[in-house]
C-alpha cells in the first residue's frame, strides 16, 4: 500500500501564491509517477499537472501551464506543486495521486492511490 498525505491548502487573494505538497509513504518505490488532481464543487476531478519519480518529467493541463510547476524531491518521496498567479477558477479540493505507470495519463481512474485532499480557496 501506498499512502499520500497532502498538505499546503488554504485561502488567497487572486494573483497570489500557494505551494502543495505530497507527502508518500509505504510501497512508495512501487509508483512511477506522481500527480495532482483538483475537483470543485458539482465538477468532475480534473488532471493538474503530473511528474514521474525518475527523470522528473513532467507534464500540465493548459488551464494551468505556465502558473503552477509540479515538482518532486526523491530523498523525501515529496511531490510539490507550486501555484502563482492563482485565479478564483482555482478553487477546489486538490488531490494528490499514484500510479505504477511511466504513461502520461490524465484520467482519475487510472490512479492507484489517492491522498485525502486539501481546499484552495482563491478569492476575487
Amino acid at each position: 500500500q501506498v499512502q499520500l498525505v497532502e498538505s499546503g491548502g488554504g485561502l488567497v487573494q487572486a494573483g497570489g501564491s500557494l505551494r502543495l505538497s505530497c507527502a508518500a509513504s509505504g510501497r512508495a518505490f512501487s509508483t512511477y509517477a506522481m500527480a495532482w488532481f483538483r475537483q470543485a464543487p458539482r465538477k468532475e476531478r480534473e488532471f493538474v499537472a503530473r511528474i514521474r519519480w525518475s527523470g522528473g518529467s513532467t507534464y500540465y493541463s493548459d488551464s494551468v501551464k505556465g502558473r503552477f510547476t509540479i515538482s518532486r524531491d526523491n530523498a523525501k518521496n515529496t511531490v510539490y506543486l507550486q501555484m502563482n498567479s492563482l485565479k478564483p477558477e482555482d478553487t477546489a479540493v486538490y488531490y494528490c495521486a499514484a500510479v505504477g505507470t511511466s504513461d502520461i495519463l490524465v484520467v482519475a481512474r487510472e490512479y492507484d492511490y489517492w491522498g485525502q485532499g486539501t481546499q484552495v480557496t482563491v478569492s476575487s
